[in-house]
């Protein structure tokens, strides 16, 4: 059963951190484009970060450009979001996902097969 768990969302104050973690089960991530998404209330979901398998490209959401970094960990079949100097409008369920056949090079959601129930993440003080 493929499956992608998010993990490490929360309330935190403006300017303050947080990790989100990703497992997946039932498949390897080795291989695939992988990536965190959000949604923020009233708001279409948007790309946040992005690794493509091709080039092991990043790619970053102008809002978050200085202050999230996205990594993998192949050994725990996992990736993660470092979150720093967060802001209230970063507030949103974030999720994670991957592609099937690591194919994808953009951080577009419509280019993603394989998603996490989600995880919300609510800056505010």
């Amino acid at each position: 059963q493929v499956q992608l768990v998010e993990s490490g969302g929360g309330l935190v104050q403006p300017g303050g951190s947080l990790r989100l973690s990703c497992v997946a089960s039932g498949f390897s991530l080795d291989f695939k484009s992988i990536g965190w998404f959000r949604r923020a209330p009233g708001k279409a979901r948007e790309g946040v970060a992005c690794i493509n398998n091709r080039g092991g490209q990043l790619l970053y959401a102008d809002s978050v450009k200085g202050r999230f970094t996205i990594s993998r960990d192949g050994a725990e079949n996992a990736l993660y979001l470092d979150m720093n100097s967060l802001k209230p409008e970063d507030t949103a369920v974030y999720f994670c996902a991957a592609d099937r056949d690591g194919r994808s090079e953009v951080c577009s959601a419509r280019e993603y097969d394989y998603w996490g129930q989600g995880t919300q993440v609510t800056v505010s003080s």
